[in-house]
């Protein structure tokens, strides 16, 4: 770790002012309703194709994934690097999974989408999922920025962590989505050149042979975890709106494009990343909770800064989508399951929602909690997503159907975080993650059983009874009838927020 308290702790405390000012400064004031929920532009329209890439892009390179990425390369060489970074092949799934909603069920969000399709008790259920994930991505992103000024639990780590979040709230309550695109394209654009900087320090230090040579193939030596991260992409993507909210915000085949190219450049950017672990591995260094500082300050002090940018940059797009998400959620979204809609006052309300949860999302950072929990835990509990977002349509949606695929992959998620004796007969393998691949792998069997089988009985009973499908969606012929005509699915909530934001506006001129 570098000394804080003399001229280098100086000139760091002063990158992370001068990078809020910054950050501040290039913000846009959301001046709309649908520029602070949906990141249109000012003129109404939604956010360009290059915004919505970046934006996805720099948003899932959160800080605890890029030192994920390296702890597991130092853990596992290239296995646990290319384990991690598959997980970023969920983003293109999910592009094409929303594509379909949207195209052929109409979907306008996924939370109204379950409202329609399985009930106000399924809508709420999976919000509180969500909820739960966007909490962790509070603290844990924070934690990571907090790492580079001081140990963990210390006074510099815990007012660096405070102070950045500060930061990332002021932005985000002023110019919401809108702020988020476009403080993302910034930091994908700074990310990129830092990221390449430490490349160049860091890797020439061995030759590629020894990068993909540094790790061993078997299923106890990281293996186990690429498998979990294969099942675990067919849900993992559905219960991050940072990800998801962005789906529904610009036409279908704009947000299919962007889907796919932001998550296939997220994923070798965290292949390259890993490869700081890999290096600190082959020189030998012992295994910490995190590897990118400690091959920073090894390395020199200005890697130490560069990778502290790299975590900063990667920390604020996810934290500021963050609470654009939660504004979202809290304030349209869950009083839209009830039938209410606050129209203008949805912005202050989500503005609080903002505050509240950057005070209490941060309460297990002051205490210490392990990042990589965030991810494999949470991503277990939630895989009775898969047969609710990608089987929808094959067989008759039920209410019985969700509630079974949900709460499996929830109690299977508790009992594995918990109490994880009670499940370890399910174990596969013999390595680190045996049990949790076990339990990702028969609690999606199981998941995937209880959603169909519901659908399946209560369809034949339809069929014996005469009633025709209306649950399969629009025909193809329909769809590509829409497409044509260049239909865009977010174009009815865009009319609401546009009739709520001249209803304001009426009003303050009165």
């Amino acid at each position: 770790m570098i000394d804080m308290s003399g001229a280098t702790g100086v000139f760091f405390w002063g990158f992370l002012v001068v990078y809020g000012i910054v950050m501040i400064a290039i913000s846009p004031k959301a001046v709309s309703i649908g520029s602070f929920f949906k990141g249109e532009r000012k003129d109404g329209k939604p956010a360009s194709m290059f915004l919505l890439t970046t934006s996805i892009f720099i948003s899932w390179i959160f800080a605890k994934s890029v030192t994920n990425a390296a702890n597991l390369g130092s853990e596992f060489g290239i296995v646990g690097g290319f384990a991690y970074a598959t997980y970023w092949l969920c983003i293109p799934l999910a592009g094409f999974a929303i594509y379909r909603l949207r195209t052929r069920f109409m979907a306008k969000g996924l939370v109204s989408f379950l409202t329609k399709n399985y009930g106000i008790a399924a809508a709420f259920v999976f919000s509180l999922a969500i909820l739960i994930r966007l909490f962790n991505e509070v603290w844990s992103n924070s934690s990571v920025v907090g790492g580079y000024y001081g140990e963990s639990g210390s006074t510099f780590f815990i007012v660096a962590a405070t102070l950045f979040t500060l930061i990332t709230l002021a932005y985000a309550m002023w110019g919401g989505l809108r702020s988020s695109l476009v403080t993302d394209a910034v930091q994908t654009v700074l990310f990129v050149v830092v990221l390449i900087g430490v490349a160049f320090l860091v890797l020439p230090q061995h030759s590629m042979g020894e990068y993909f040579g540094s790790g061993v193939w078997q299923l106890n030596t990281g293996v186990d975890l690429l498998l979990v991260t294969v099942l675990q992409l067919f849900s993992y993507p559905f219960h991050d709106p940072v990800l998801t909210d962005r789906g529904f915000i610009t036409k279908e085949k704009t947000m299919l494009k962007a889907f796919v190219v932001s998550g296939i450049l997220g994923f070798l950017a965290i292949l390259l990343f890993s490869f700081i672990g890999i290096h600190a591995r082959l020189e030998g260094m012992p295994l910490t909770s995190n590897v990118p500082a400690q091959v920073g300050a090894v390395t020199s002090t200005a890697a130490f800064f560069m990778m502290a940018i790299l975590m900063i940059f990667a920390a604020g797009s996810t934290l500021d989508s963050t609470f654009s998400s939660l504004s979202k959620l809290s304030a349209r979204d869950l009083p839209r399951v009830l039938g209410k809609d606050f129209g203008n006052k949805a912005r202050p309300i989500g503005m609080i929602v903002m505050v509240v949860f950057a005070f209490v999302g941060n309460l297990p950072m002051i205490v210490g909690t392990n990042i990589l929990a965030a991810t494999t835990i949470s991503g277990t509990m939630i895989i009775g997503f898969a047969p609710i977002f990608l089987l929808h349509g094959f067989v008759k949606p039920t209410k019985l159907g969700f509630h079974l695929a949900f709460w499996i992959g929830i109690t299977l998620g508790v009992l594995y975080a918990f109490a994880p004796a009670t499940v370890s007969f399910l174990a596969i393998g013999t390595g680190k993650y045996a049990t949790l691949l076990g339990v990702n792998f028969y609690g999606l069997i199981a998941c995937v059983l209880g959603y169909l089988v519901p659908g399946f009985i209560a369809g034949a009973i339809d069929r014996a009874n005469g009633v025709k499908p209306d649950w399969k969606g629009l025909s193809k012929a329909e769809r590509e009838a829409r497409l044509a005509a260049g239909a865009d699915e977010s174009s009815a909530e865009s009319s609401e927020i546009q009739a709520a934001d001249t209803l304001a506006s009426a009003n303050q001129a009165g």
